[in-house]
């Protein structure tokens, strides 16, 4: 006969314990208590050992990360589950490095509080290998937070410490969606300008005169509309850091004009004669193929060579998959806080279909994810979605045509199966020639981007089908 748990609750909160209490006793745990962290202490140093404890971060006294210090000292196998109301990922990374089995933000269910339960006693982490991965957490502002598990991003991280004080341009390169915008803000964070604004400049937003104006600002009547005078980004920038995104998207014009402004400090607004000196750090930003763009001179090769006096590349999600496990718990405690909702179970089964999924959306992808999953709570629709993305994602080399017969179709339905093989070989064969940048694909094909990317999803073309699995 299978023994019963034993659980011990660690709790300042009257109410919290009873909650605990009631809920894992109605599910046959057996349930001890102890109202602060020394009282844990002084029960871990008796038998019989518990079999896990449920314990609080914010106590009085002995707060939870210090009395899990002190109990695994006492009692190095003990297991250990963390519960806050805090979501903040550097409590999850230090609890995760002090040796706990698992982390739960309040409030939750009781399925989420079964689930970790469960996977704990059970030996079924969801969490595979993040203790000695969880390196870092920083906060960079505007409720985001530069995460560094994989061995490539802790490298990262630490040249952004060596760089981030030597007042020079960077270059941050990656595909879309890998979190340069992080990066540009951990950046400043870290810099002596950090005191001063930060503003990020999406190049690919605007047309190019629009662009010119947003930036470097107009005199009153430089143009129809400008009634009176207004300053640019770079004026509102002084002293502070400026992200041009998608600066691979300017115009060869308007990159001669940055140019000036990175050698000089200087430039004039539309409309004006007279000069405005400013100080400003510049990050830049592109997901382009950069020795194309110099090739084809849509990225003037000048500006490049100032820009990257310190070029950082960031790697695709794919890449550093290990992340994945703690981002999906960021994401699911941030955005259950946004909205107001209780946070879901991160099941074993979710969390594996999460790791082996090629994300070709990156962090963007894996946040919308998670936004579904929090929206529709149904976890074997999305687990199911994953999977059904992976397995078609398949980019066809040369589709071969399909054998016809006399009746096998009338001339429509052909005609409709020849147009969607050309197409995708077409598609196929650019967006592996561009290396999957879906904008110069679409350039090549001398279509919309918006076109291309309904065409991607339309013929389940996807990134990923070129790369193995996690475990082939």
């Amino acid at each position: 006969m299978a023994k019963t748990p034993n659980i011990l609750v660690v709790d300042d909160e009257p109410q919290m314990v009873n909650f605990l209490r009631t809920v894992l006793e109605a599910v046959s745990y057996k349930v001890e208590t102890a109202a602060n962290g020394q009282a844990a202490v002084e029960r871990i140093q008796k038998e019989p050992l518990p079999d896990l404890v449920l314990m609080d971060v914010a106590m009085a006294g002995l707060n939870g990360l210090e009395t899990l210090e002190r109990l695994l000292e006492i009692r190095p196998g003990v297991k250990v589950v963390i519960l806050s109301c805090v979501s903040d990922p550097r409590t999850v990374a230090k609890a995760i490095r002090l040796g706990a089995q698992d982390y739960l933000p309040k409030p939750f269910q009781e399925a989420d509080l079964e689930a970790v339960i469960q996977r704990v006693l059970g030996h079924c982490s969801a969490w595979p290998e993040v203790a000695g991965l969880l390196e870092n957490a920083e906060e960079v502002g505007d409720d985001l937070y530069f995460l560094a598990a994989a061995e490539s991003m802790r490298k990262i991280r630490g040249q952004v410490a060596r760089i981030a004080r030597a007042d020079v341009p960077v270059l941050i390169l990656g595909e879309s969606g890998t979190g340069k915008e992080v990066l540009a803000r951990l950046i400043h964070k870290l810099s002596p300008r950090c005191d001063q604004t930060f503003l990020k400049v999406n190049c690919a937003a605007l047309p190019s005169e629009l662009l010119e104006s947003e930036l470097f600002g107009f005199e009153a009547g430089a143009f129809t509309g400008a009634i009176k005078a207004k300053p640019g980004k770079f004026e509102q920038c002084d002293k502070g850091t400026i992200l041009l995104d998608e600066i691979g998207e300017m115009s060869p014009a308007l990159q001669a004009k940055l140019l000036h402004v990175l050698q000089d400090g200087e430039f004039s607004r539309l409309g004006s004669r007279s000069l405005v000196r400013v100080d400003v750090r510049l990050l830049a930003a592109t997901n382009v193929d950069i020795p194309r763009a110099l090739a084809s001179g849509s990225l003037r090769e000048d500006l490049y060579y100032r820009l990257n006096a310190f070029m950082l590349t960031l790697p695709a999600l794919r890449e550093r998959r290990e992340e994945i496990p703690l981002l999906l718990r960021h994401f699911m405690s941030r955005f259950a806080a946004r909205y107001a909702r209780d946070p879901l179970p991160l099941t074993p089964a979710l969390v594996n279909a999460a790791v082996e999924y090629p994300w070709p959306g990156n962090l963007r992808e894996l946040e919308n994810f998670v936004k579904r999953y929090l929206i529709l709570a149904d976890e074997r629709q999305l687990v199911e979605e994953l999977q059904t993305r992976f397995v078609g994602a398949v980019v066809p080399s040369a589709p071969a045509p399909a054998a016809t017969k006399p009746g096998n179709g009338d001339l429509k339905s052909l005609l409709r199966s020849r147009k969607d093989e050309v197409e995708i070989k077409a598609i196929g064969e650019a967006l592996q020639h561009t290396h999957w940048n879906r904008k110069a694909a679409a350039r090549l094909l001398k279509i919309s981007y918006n076109a291309l990317l309904y065409k991607v999803r339309e013929y389940r073309l996807d990134e990923g089908s070129r790369r193995p699995p996690l475990n082939a």
